[in-house]
């Protein structure tokens, strides 16, 4: 198995980051629930600082960033517009965020995991290692409001 370079991980923390962007943005509209309002607002700047950190690294480095795709953003949009056209209670809402942060979670970590001891960018590895912790925190969050 070749190892990912830091590049590419910074890529997929950019490309994670974005899609948690858009999916909150996407959800924002059907959440009816104050609480689930809040916490996707709290969620959305979060991932926004982090957006931010992975876009500055990039510049410092010189590595060119790439957001997703219209369609893969429309295929998200009409995912979940017809998951909460028939249910935006608070537990489908929150079960809807634990699947993509559990998505984001297993990106991360497999690439944390496929990077080289001693051969990576610290500042992009501490950056993977927030965002996973971010992320958890955020799936525990919704696991709670699952029940």
């Amino acid at each position: 198995m070749e190892l990912k370079k830091s590049e590419e991980i910074l890529a997929e923390i950019h490309r994670n980051c974005q899609l948690a962007l858009q999916s909150i943005s996407d959800i924002l509209p059907e959440a009816e629930d104050e609480d689930v309002r809040e916490e996707l607002l709290h969620e959305h700047d979060e991932y926004e600082k982090m957006c931010g950190r992975a876009a500055a690294l990039a510049k410092d480095k010189n590595i060119e960033l790439k957001n997703p795709g219209p369609i893969k953003k429309a295929m998200m949009w009409s995912s979940i517009k017809m998951s909460t056209m028939t249910d935006n209670s608070r537990a489908h809402i929150a079960e809807m965020m634990t699947q993509g942060t559990v998505m984001g979670i297993t990106a991360i970590k497999s690439s944390l995991a496929d990077m080289s001891d001693g051969m990576e960018d610290e500042d992009i590895r501490k950056l993977a290692e927030d965002v996973l912790a971010m992320e958890e925190r955020f799936e525990e969050m919704w696991k709670r409001m699952i029940a």
